[in-house]
């Protein structure tokens, strides 16, 4: 049996939460707050993240894991809300490979 990718496995949890809103689940609580909360989440989440990173040793490492995880399952709830899947990111990303991502702002008018 093929092992499923753990981001692919939490992505169409969160699809599934998207689709039938069940009481009683955190992801179902941000979907219903809406856009703004979970961006407010991942705003703080990230903070938090940077703040990980600063730690020294082992637990600081791990502290940074738990804080990155939490950013990339709020991005995700975030995502999961709009439509947008795990394969939706991989696209964009085979699109950008190998182009220098001074490149790829200037192409955006960001550079």
């Amino acid at each position: 049996m093929a092992q499923t990718d753990i981001l692919d496995a939490l992505m169409t949890q969160i699809q599934l939460r998207v689709a039938t809103l069940p009481e009683g689940s955190y992801t179902t609580k941000l979907l219903q707050a809406g856009t703004i909360k979970i961006g407010a989440k991942i705003l703080e989440e990230s903070l938090e993240t940077v703040l990980a990173a600063q730690e020294s040793g082992p637990e600081g490492k791990q502290h940074l894991i738990r804080e990155a995880c939490d950013v990339i399952y709020h991005l995700w709830v975030l995502l999961g809300s709009q439509g947008i899947s795990v394969d939706d990111l991989r696209r964009e990303l085979e699109r950008r490979e190998g182009v220098s991502g001074l490149e790829e702002k200037r192409r955006r008018g960001e550079g």
